[in-house]
């Protein structure tokens, strides 16, 4: 199954969704606006690509799983946009949700994003357990202990000069914890063992970690072609940044050092259990700056 087969099929999941018991048309359209925008789905494609490196054969269920955790991404990506918080016209190249449909339409789509999820988690094919403990690990990395909290963090942050230390506890929250739930969720999928779902977690962590480091350098040294959205404007609300903090060099080499570490965690799991990284070590290294 190719990686443009994924990306396309985790679409379609969230599109019959939503339009095969649709209330109101104006929301169906709002909501798939923005999910149809594109991006690379990063996180849903590392839950399958995960599965399939536990020799799971993936099923419509798997794909609900993953297109939940797009639907949670994209709902965010809406309410980051408002005026109330990062107050950004453009989005993957495009007008933003509430500059295309207004502010209202846009807060509801991205309600109906953090909802929504849930009960496309509780309909899939999946024991009983598997999907409780699902829906319980996405919840914490996504609400109150995990991105929403991050969330409030970055924006307490703002025109403060904060240390590495408070700059990682907002990231790890923000990005981080939603970033590690694909690893999580497939070694619940898996029926993993403890031990291995402790270090997919910390692989996982990791990996957000890196993210982040990378869309701060980006910020700085990218152009509105290359990312799709409004360049510098971390420097515009005097955000603390890694660059801002370790100089872009200093990020850079912290940047490479991060995906180390997750690369080889993921290497070891490859020695201790029946596990393939093979194919999420290529996504990680298509994240390297210069590839």
């Amino acid at each position: 199954m190719t990686r443009e087969f994924k990306i396309r099929q985790i679409g379609l999941t969230i599109q019959d969704f939503y339009q095969s018991k649709e209330v109101s048309s104006d929301l169906t359209e709002t909501i798939l606006y923005s999910v149809e925008a594109g991006g690379k789905r990063i996180r849903p494609l590392l839950l399958l690509e995960l599965l399939e490196g536990f020799g799971l054969e993936l099923t419509p269920a798997h794909f609900q799983v993953a297109a939940a955790l797009e639907m949670i991404h994209t709902g965010s990506l809406i309410h980051d946009d408002l005026p109330a918080m990062d107050n950004d016209d453009y989005r993957r190249g495009r007008l933003t949700s509430h500059k295309k449909f207004g502010e209202d339409m846009a807060i509801l789509a991205g309600d109906s994003l953090f909802l929504d999820p849930y009960g496309l988690v509780a309909m899939a094919e999946l024991p009983s357990q598997v999907k409780v403990d699902l829906i319980a690990e996405l919840s914490l990395a996504a609400g109150s202990f995990g991105m929403v909290a991050g969330q409030v963090l970055d924006m307490q942050g703002e025109g403060r000069k904060l240390t590495i230390d408070q700059l990682q506890t907002i990231h790890a929250n923000k990005t981080g914890k939603l970033l590690a739930y694909p690893f999580v969720a497939a070694g619940i999928i898996a029926q993993a063992s403890q031990s291995v779902l402790g270090k997919l977690r910390q692989a996982g962590e990791l990996l957000g970690l890196a993210f982040q480091v990378r869309d701060d350098i980006l910020d700085v040294t990218a152009s509105f072609e290359q990312i799709g959205k409004t360049p510098q404007k971390d420097l515009a609300a005097e955000k603390s940044t890694y660059p801002a903090l370790l100089g872009l060099d200093g990020a850079r080499t912290f940047f490479d050092e991060t995906l180390e570490q997750a690369k080889n965690l993921l290497e070891q799991l490859e020695t201790e259990s029946d596990f393939s990284a093979e194919e999420i070590q290529k996504i990680i290294e298509s994240l390297r700056l210069d590839g």
